[in-house]
């Protein structure tokens, strides 16, 4: 039997502190040459993904937050679980903790997998469809791949005695509350099933042998593999387990699809679509005899992928390029095709992935109300001269 502690020191929960809270949104340097500066979230530029085998490094990595990046002490830190779907009910005055100590003394766990920010490839609705969307931008560059070391969210419940009867997973951070539109919607927090849970979910300490940067969740982060990235939660501070379905903004009023052809009851966003993109900047230039080979990389929150279609002329024929590992189920797959560009002028190089459950891009998709999930075939416009 795990005896609750008390957790009512007058911080925060989690022992998050703004003492020393950084003056921008976002910690890191954004150089141009990276990144495409959002405010409180920065876009990777493809082309600086080019050196980037497998992994993106972790000062590459795209951010996604918010608000801003939140300085927490790690001597003082502590997780808190609570909720009627653990042993004995602990509630949120009186929960259970674990310090960072205590979580790093658990049986360690390994996972590659992506995160990938649910707007990303928000302006192509715009740029393609016509469709006029708001929020942030992005390309395509809110993706990034990561082998995150930590230990097993299960092991985390059942050490917190899991109770058979628990049905949700409430994820919440530890960052300022979101106020939008004069709303205090409170700190970001998202529910999850607990079946996914205690499928293949960690609690990250590390981030590409690193401990986790500040912008990524340090000093422990939720990773949902496979998921859209709002369900994998920064600066984790506590857990709700609860024998009931849990809601917040965050899977009822925002990252759900809504207006076009959804109904008003559609369900929270969770598994990542297929899609494709060219390690290439936007408008890339390109002289026309000179051989070089197009990269890519092609992602599936679901499954592998199954094989990538490139087409050099907008989407008249179609090439296979050589696809390249590791190619697992949540790891993007790396693609290569020469090319000779003949002729002078403007072209759209296509890129279109089938991933092993046999989701094929589409050409086109509905228009949503927030720009989420666009994952047609992207038109990416070159220019031979």
């Amino acid at each position: 039997m795990v005896a609750a502690r008390s957790a009512t020191s007058g911080k925060p929960p989690g022992g998050s502190t703004d003492e020393g809270a950084a003056a921008t949104p976002i910690v890191k340097p954004l150089p141009a040459e990276w990144f495409v500066d959002h405010d409180t979230n920065a876009e990777m530029r493809w082309e600086s993904a080019a050196d980037q085998r497998f992994a993106t490094a972790n000062e590459r990595f795209f951010v996604r937050s918010h608000t801003r990046t939140p300085r927490i002490d790690a001597e003082t830190y502590q997780l808190e679980l609570f909720g009627d779907g653990l042993t004995g009910s602990p509630t949120a005055d009186q929960p259970l903790t674990m310090s960072l100590d205590e979580l790093k003394a658990m049986p360690p766990y390994t996972l590659n997998s992506f995160l990938e920010c649910t707007g990303n490839g928000r302006a192509l609705f715009d740029i393609q469809q016509g469709m006029s969307v708001p929020g942030t931008p992005w390309l395509l560059g809110g993706i990034g791949m990561a082998t995150w070391r930590g230990v097993r969210l299960s092991s985390v419940l059942r050490w917190a005695g899991l109770r058979v009867e628990a049905v949700d997973v409430m994820a919440i951070g530890l960052d300022d509350p979101y106020v939008s539109d004069g709303v205090d919607h409170g700190r970001v927090r998202r529910p999850l099933p607990v079946s996914k849970a205690l499928d293949d979910c960690i609690l990250a300490l590390e981030m590409n042998g690193e401990l986790l940067p500040p912008d990524h969740g340090f000093p422990v982060r939720l990773v949902v593999p496979g998921w859209v990235g709002i369900a994998s939660i920064k600066w984790l501070g506590q857990l709700e387990v609860s024998t009931r379905r849990l809601e917040s903004p965050w899977n009822t009023y925002w990252y759900r699809m809504t207006g076009g052809q959804y109904p008003t009851d559609s369900p929270p966003l969770a598994d990542v679509p297929v899609r494709s993109s060219f390690e290439l900047p936007w408008g890339a230039v390109f002289a026309a005899g000179e051989p070089v080979v197009l990269c890519g990389r092609s992602w599936s929150g679901a499954a592998p992928i199954e094989r990538v279609e490139v087409s050099l002329d907008g989407g008249q024929t179609w090439q296979s390029p050589r696809l390249g590992g590791p190619n697992g189920k949540h790891s993007w797959a790396r693609w290569e095709l020469p090319w000779v560009p003949c002729c002078r002028g403007r072209y759209e190089l296509l890129a279109r992935a089938t991933d092993k459950l046999g989701r094929t891009q589409p050409d086109t998709v509905p228009f949503n109300n927030e720009g989420y999930l666009f994952w047609a075939v992207v038109r990416h416009p070159v220019t031979v001269v």
